[in-house]
């Protein structure tokens, strides 16, 4: 994804209130060797790529005043009630250094899995992003969960999430717990009502 951005030479809260004023959100590029750059993205186009999961996830073009570097976003805060992003950071991508990022998990096939085709049973998301370590090149959008053989009373844990290449999961916990698949009370009763009437 390409974000346009302008290098800005005023600073300050008063500064940053005159841009914000003007429909720009005041930003800053750090990491690597080189030194901080403070810059000034269009707000409404920073806005809407923040709605986009990629934007979130993904090594981003950056070009200030022509010049393009890849980078990641790593913070930005918003106004408390008002639609009005406030300040953004992102930081510099080395090519060859590994990077540490949370990526969004997408599940599929829930609806044929035999938990919910045989038992109606809930599927539970336990996590809905992955802590991974990649080099920049081998960073995925998001990964992938299949639940196709996902069985009534079972749960699938990271162990059993198929990563891409040259990524590794980064977490505290040894094989935590990513979806579980359960029946409710009130199903499984009546599905042995059901097997006692026959």
């Amino acid at each position: 994804m390409k974000v346009i951005a302008f290098a800005r030479t005023e600073q300050g809260s008063g500064a940053s209130r005159r841009l914000r004023t003007a429909g720009q959100t005041p930003g800053i590029i750090y990491g690597g060797t080189a030194a901080p750059v403070n810059i000034k993205l269009d707000h409404n186009a920073l806005y809407h790529a923040l709605k986009k999961e990629a934007f979130h996830s993904s090594i981003l073009d950056l070009e200030v005043d022509g010049k393009a570097e890849k980078v990641l976003l790593r913070d930005f805060q918003v106004h408390a009630y008002k639609q009005l992003v406030l300040h953004v950071d992102f930081q510099r991508v080395d090519q060859n250094q590994k990077i540490h990022m949370k990526v969004p998990l997408h599940f599929i096939n829930a609806e044929t899995s035999p938990a919910v085709k045989l038992s109606a049973a809930v599927i539970s998301h336990v996590a809905s992003e992955l802590d991974i370590s990649c080099l920049p090149k081998d960073l995925p959008e998001f990964v992938e969960v299949d639940l196709g053989s996902l069985e009534a009373g079972n749960s699938l844990h990271l162990a059993d999430i198929k990563l891409p290449a040259g990524v590794t999961a980064v977490h505290a916990q040894d094989n935590p717990t990513i979806v579980t698949a359960m029946v409710p009370a009130g199903a499984a009763a009546a599905a042995e009502a059901e097997g006692e009437k026959k």
